[in-house]
């Protein structure tokens, strides 16, 4: 009924299809990017209360406020803070040879850069000495 090249390609057709569904994916493209990349801002200090994320710390707390650009700009940002996917996401922040893990509960409206960090007393204190008031050049990435 069907030629001999006409076979082939339909069984051609259904193993490339086979190998494209059978492809695991681990990480979707959004969070590969976001992860992926270190980004460089200022880290400042402050005293927490209730956050954007709807949650209430205290100054020995390990969270930081992202900066609101990064914070609205967040994939799946909604215009209600409390429900942004970026709430209780970990980020290492290192700066001159020392790295302090934070959740992230607030939004910065504060922070002059995209990639700033606004860090409760204890994360700070993990960083640099308070009396410095602003550090520049501080790294963090997702974690």
């Amino acid at each position: 009924m069907f030629s001999p090249i006409t076979k082939f390609a339909f069984a051609l057709t259904f193993v490339s299809g086979l190998a494209l569904v059978a492809v695991p994916s681990n990480a979707s493209p959004i969070n590969s990017t976001l992860i992926a990349r270190s980004n460089t801002g200022d880290g400042t200090f402050y005293a927490p209360g209730m956050g954007a994320c709807g949650i209430t710390n205290s100054a020995s707390d390990l969270i930081a406020a992202m900066a609101e650009a990064t914070f609205d700009s967040y994939p799946g940002a909604t215009g209600n803070p409390n429900k942004n996917p970026i709430c209780n996401k970990k980020v290492q922040a290192t700066y001159q040879g020392k790295s302090v893990t934070v959740t992230i509960t607030d939004r910065c409206a504060g922070c002059a850069g995209q990639f700033d960090l606004d860090f409760s007393p204890a994360a700070f204190d993990q960083l640099a000495d308070e009396s410095v008031g602003r550090i520049h050049g501080m790294t963090w990435d997702y974690v």
